[in-house]
């Protein structure tokens, strides 16, 4: 876990928190205004931000006015309302799959199409991935759709960062993995990982992202601010 004592006493001045009404992205709104900053909330129930419609993202994230100093993105699914994560290939469902990439991927994809706008010249910016997205790390198999919606969010990021880099070599762009986090999404999973809270993972994550140098822009980090593999 990261050590407090050693972690960067950087607050943002301003941030915004897309994904806000979910557990991690509600701790990580309420942990950076505690701390200091000046946070805008955007999510789904509150401000009827669908990320699955390019025409919700631009007329939400349009009507925001940046720029901010850390941007987080904290949307995602594990399946289908009502569904599970497929355990072996012959309960893939084409649209259920399909479900789980624009939420996953397509969505985070389009929102980071905003980041030019809304994020400062040396800001900084965070997507919640998993490292169950990450091919090297998996040993298990299974969870197809979860799995592949976020080794390719992964590189979405990791693309991004890229380009972003050309036009400003300051700033920050990186994929997060939270940990098994006390949520509702993981309710269902309860006493199978060891789990923490969704506000030690907010004070987990943020401690990470103060303490990123832009060299590392592109990593994919875990919430101890270790590279997770590809």
């Amino acid at each position: 876990m990261p050590n407090d004592a050693a972690a960067s006493t950087t607050v943002p001045a301003t941030a915004l928190v897309i994904g806000a009404s979910g557990g991690i992205g509600a701790a990580l709104a309420a942990e950076l205004e505690r701390r200091g900053s000046a946070v805008a909330r955007l999510s789904r129930r509150d401000d009827g931000l669908d990320v699955t419609d390019p025409a919700s993202i631009e007329r939400v994230l349009g009507a925001v006015e940046g720029p901010f100093t850390l941007i987080i993105v904290a949307i995602g699914i594990l399946a289908p309302e009502g569904q599970g994560p497929e355990k072996a290939l012959d309960a893939i469902e084409a649209d259920h799959m399909a479900r789980v990439f624009a939420v996953n991927a397509i969505g985070p994809a389009l929102v980071l199409r905003q980041l030019s706008r809304l994020l400062e010249p040396g800001g900084r910016c965070g997507v919640l991935s998993a490292r169950v997205g990450s091919i090297g790390d998996n040993a298990m198999g299974g969870w197809y759709s979860y799995r592949a919606s976020k080794a390719a969010l992964n590189q979405i990021v990791h693309g991004a960062a890229l380009e972003m880099k050309r036009q400003d070599k300051g700033a920050v762009l990186v994929a997060l993995h939270p940990g098994t986090v006390e949520t509702e999404f993981t309710a269902p999973y309860a006493g199978r990982h060891k789990m923490v809270s969704a506000e030690e993972a907010a004070k987990n994550l943020l401690q990470v992202m103060d303490n990123l140098d832009p060299a590392q822009s592109g990593g994919f980090y875990d919430w101890r601010g270790e590279e997770v593999p590809w």
